[in-house]
């Protein structure tokens, strides 16, 4: 636990908001069933449970669905809100400028750039690293061609490399060329998502306190990423998957175990409903 951390007292509890990818999910994208059952539990204490993701919306309908979730979603990192149907509450986007800019220092550092344009995922070639994989994941295939043909209602960017020294560096300098005016921040080894200054997961805490009133103190949240400490900054509790980097554990009110051994099962036991 970080040493200025004080947890909010279990039962003062009011929502949990949990990562998707290396969080609620496998790494093989399986939701397990006890990971469902530690969610009905919440609800059957009164606790509302929702979810955040990279993703667009629509890409995570396959745990929206089995986990019966009725509260806001936040898509693309906090850049889109939407209902469960996918009716959009709000959405950020990034000026077309930079949206341009972006995919400038991308293609720089020989990394490929995928564009989010609402709902659509644009690439430049379907053999392109991880397209097939990120296909397989959000359950709906990308539009191939020109990636800068429409900037005007970019919501996400992502620069996608297998190369993870080269990805730390795009962060790194994609953080330096943007300032304040864009959040860009790696949300797996091998993707960097660029979206509006106000689309984080920090952002995400701060709409849904504003959504559903619930204050920012009396909620925990969940994940495993460097993108997911803004949203452990803003909670009451925040819980590190045990597979996350020592730099985001220390950012963590607690650790549970892996995304592999049910850490966000055992995180929402141990640590939210005080089992031991």
């Amino acid at each position: 636990m970080p040493h200025d951390a004080a947890a909010t007292p279990a039962g003062q509890i009011r929502l949990v908001l949990a990562d998707v990818d290396g969080t609620l999910v496998t790494k093989d994208k399986i939701l397990t069933p006890r990971a469902i059952r530690a969610v009905e539990r919440l609800r059957a204490r009164g606790i509302l449970f929702t979810i955040t993701s990279g993703r667009p919306p629509k890409g995570m309908k396959m745990v929206i669905d089995p986990l019966k979730i009725s509260e806001p979603i936040a898509g693309f990192n906090g850049g889109m809100m939407v209902r469960p149907d996918f009716t959009v509450i709000e959405a950020r986007t990034l000026p077309a400028e930079t949206a341009r800019k972006v995919i400038g220092i991308i293609r720089d550092h020989k990394a490929d750039p995928w564009v989010y344009d609402g709902n659509d995922w644009i690439v430049s070639r379907l053999d392109a690293p991880h397209v097939a994989r990120e296909q397989w994941t959000v359950k709906f295939p990308p539009v191939v061609g020109d990636v800068e043909a429409k900037l005007d209602q970019v919501v996400k960017i992502t620069g996608v490399s297998d190369d993870l020294d080269l990805m730390k560096r795009l962060e790194h300098d994609l953080q330096q060329a943007l300032g304040d005016t864009a959040s860009a921040a790696l949300s797996q080894p091998y993707y960097v998502d660029v979206t509006n200054k106000d689309a984080n997961k920090g952002g995400v805490v701060m709409a849904l306190e504003r959504l559903l009133g619930i204050p920012a103190s009396q909620m925990v949240t969940l994940g495993d990423q460097p993108n997911d400490v803004l949203m452990f900054r803003k909670s009451g509790m925040s819980i590190a998957m045990g597979q996350a980097s020592p730099e985001v554990q220390k950012q963590a009110t607690y650790v549970s175990t892996s995304c592999e051994a049910e850490g966000f099962a055992n995180g929402i036991e141990k640590f939210v409903l005080g089992e031991a």
